[in-house]
């Protein structure tokens, strides 16, 4: 996790999105363990209720499950229940944008696969 916190978002909001992040890169992988509260707490300089308020909101939309004296575990289907998410946020959200876009610049599907294969071949993917 990055340590640099921006001031745009609460802490407990930005560490909840690197969890997140780290789940959708498959950093963490379904019933990995998640970092302590304490050691979160300790490493980052931060409140440890502020690091249990990013994980409760984890746990309050299933991503982590608390098991008792054990710790907080990402639950089954985390990511691909954030994936399917995710990708639903990008279609109602991003995608009308984009469209938009492509379409003001007169581009068309062609175009653009060519673009991307490009890309792929220099090695312009983050995949």
């Amino acid at each position: 996790m990055n340590p640099n916190w921006s001031e745009d978002l609460p802490i407990y909001r930005q560490l909840r999105d690197r969890v997140v992040a780290m789940i959708l890169e498959g950093v963490l992988d379904d019933g990995d363990v998640l970092p302590s509260v304490r050691n979160v707490a300790a490493e980052y300089r931060l409140n440890p209720l502020t690091v249990l308020k990013g994980y409760q909101e984890l746990v309050d939309e299933g991503l982590v499950e608390k098991k008792r004296g054990r710790g907080m575990f990402v639950t089954d289907g985390a990511r691909r229940q954030l994936l399917k998410d995710e990708r639903r946020r990008f279609i109602d959200k991003e995608w009308p944008k984009v469209r938009a876009t492509i379409k003001r610049l007169g581009l068309d599907a062609a175009t653009l696969l060519e673009e991307v294969k490009q890309s792929d071949k220099a090695g312009g993917t983050n995949d």
